[in-house]
């Protein structure tokens, strides 16, 4: 492994670079986004049980703030439910950009490290070539190894750069799916919350 690094020159660094972190930031999203550490199911129906048998106190109000996302919203409506529904909304809409932006962490990231690393690898394709041409100008045709030194460093580098920039890609649109549909629940729980303070809901 050692000797194709070598062989694919300087370029093979930061190519090497974009895939540790992109592993690292695929990593902690998987860990991050997960479906019940985001938006655990049965929140708005305990909530619900809290307001209706009048137990919903600062300290029930602080777990469920710092619990989860999901539970970041909901706390941020419930403080204004002495308020109208329009305060309340306004309180909900609030906290859901900082949540939303804590969910979309890392994503640029990971969406900039698909799209230089094919750049780094065309890099290392064009520095192989110009390293082969220099060498036919130094030792002419005769010598092959001179030549497919500077061959093999483009090609490394360009399948390098593949490597990493395909299954990058991917992770990228699969969290953004992610991301949406958390999104659409946290905005389903929350409108059911409103309903609940002020229309009258019942679960």
């Amino acid at each position: 492994m050692f000797e194709i690094i070598q062989a694919g020159g300087w370029v093979m660094i930061p190519i090497l670079i974009c895939s540790i972190l992109s592993m690292g930031i695929i990593g902690e999203r998987f860990w991050s986004l997960q479906r019940q550490r985001v938006a655990p199911r049965g929140l708005v129906s305990q909530i619900y049980h809290w307001i209706k048998d009048n137990r919903l106190d600062k300290q029930r109000l602080n777990s469920l703030r710092n619990n989860s996302p999901l539970g970041k919203i909901l706390a941020a409506g419930l403080l204004s439910k002495h308020s109208d529904r329009e305060m309340m909304k306004a309180s909900i809409q609030e906290a859901s950009g900082q949540v939303i932006h804590d969910l979309e962490r890392y994503l640029n990231t990971l969406a900039t490290i698909a799209e230089i690393t094919p750049l780094l690898g065309l890099l290392g394709t064009v520095t192989g070539i110009i390293r082969m041409f220099a060498a036919i100008g130094e030792v002419g045709l005769g010598n092959p190894m001179v030549l497919s030194s500077g061959l093999s460093e483009a090609l490394i580098t360009t399948a390098a750069g593949l490597i990493v920039a395909i299954p990058t890609f991917i992770c990228y649109r699969y969290f953004r799916g992610v991301v949406e549909e958390l999104i659409l629940i946290m905005e389903q729980e929350s409108l059911k919350l409103v309903e609940i303070v002020y229309g009258g809901r019942e679960l």
